[in-house]
């Protein structure tokens, strides 16, 4: 027995260092990853949840989709990539920047929301824009860049339905990202704006005005897909599982994503 000992001793020993040796390592390997604005309020109860569960830290960069691609191409240090767009992610996997095509996370909709106080009604046809158009009480209209948000582009393509595109030129306010964009439909700076659903849900948005949602079959689907970047690391690639598994999909489904 007392021979033992120090042989025992010696082993926890080890075992300590190895665990304090892997706890550094897990405190060191803290991931950074883009994603589009308008997961922002669900990404971050995910990133504090997947903490919860693991111990472990990732930072998110919140923005328009499109721009984080060119910053991708540019050489930009991030892991792993969350789109409001598949397609982006799509075209990073066919460029060899990506560790494969990823994985659909979500699906998006949009809404239009409209101010406390506005003159505009939240009519999910648009048919009080279209009125509103008419005698006078639309000044500005707020959606994001169809250059490089997607949900712009979805914006661009409800509009285009609704036969409003056109009349309403010179009446656009462009948010550079979605996020701005609820900013703008919600401040006084428009009397309304097609935004995120996942926004408008938010509670720093939601109290702001009203909204209605936009059928579906008025644009392309936002079909959202998220990808791991050529250099993600252990953290990135446990957290793009928790993504995934029923504990992220429901916080997800919670700020009005569907499932993919």
């Amino acid at each position: 027995m007392m021979r033992l000992r120090p042989r025992l001793i010696l082993a926890i020993l080890l075992l300590t260092g190895l665990l304090n040796a892997r706890q550094s390592m897990a405190q060191e390997d803290v991931p950074s990853i883009a994603a589009a604005a308008s997961i922002q309020f669900a990404l971050t109860e995910t990133i504090q949840a997947f903490h919860d569960q693991t111990g472990r830290v990732v930072q998110a960069t919140y923005g328009s989709s499109g721009n984080f691609v060119r910053q991708i191409r540019q050489g930009a240090p991030f892991e792993m990539f969350l789109s409001a767009d598949e397609k982006f992610v799509l075209d990073l996997a066919a460029d060899g920047l990506s560790q494969n095509d990823g994985d659909v996370y979500a699906t998006g909709r949009l809404v239009i929301m409209v101010p406390h106080g506005s003159p505009l009604v939240a009519d999910g046809t648009l048919e009080d824009v279209r009125a509103a158009l008419a005698d006078g009480r639309l000044g500005r209209f707020a959606i994001a860049n169809p250059e490089h948000a997607p949900y712009g582009a979805r914006a661009k393509e409800v509009l285009s339905h609704a036969g409003l595109w056109d009349a309403l030129q010179d009446r656009l306010v462009f948010g550079e990202n979605i996020a701005q964009t609820a900013q703008f439909a919600t401040s006084g700076n428009a009397e309304g704006g097609l935004i995120a659903y996942s926004l408008a849900l938010s509670p720093t948005v939601a109290p702001l005005g009203t909204f209605q949602l936009i059928a579906e079959s008025w644009h392309t689907p936002l079909r959202q897909r998220m990808v791991l970047l050529k250099d993600a690391g252990e953290t990135a690639q446990i957290f793009y599982d928790f993504v995934k598994s029923p504990a992220g999909q429901a916080i997800l489904a919670k700020h009005g994503f569907a499932a993919p």
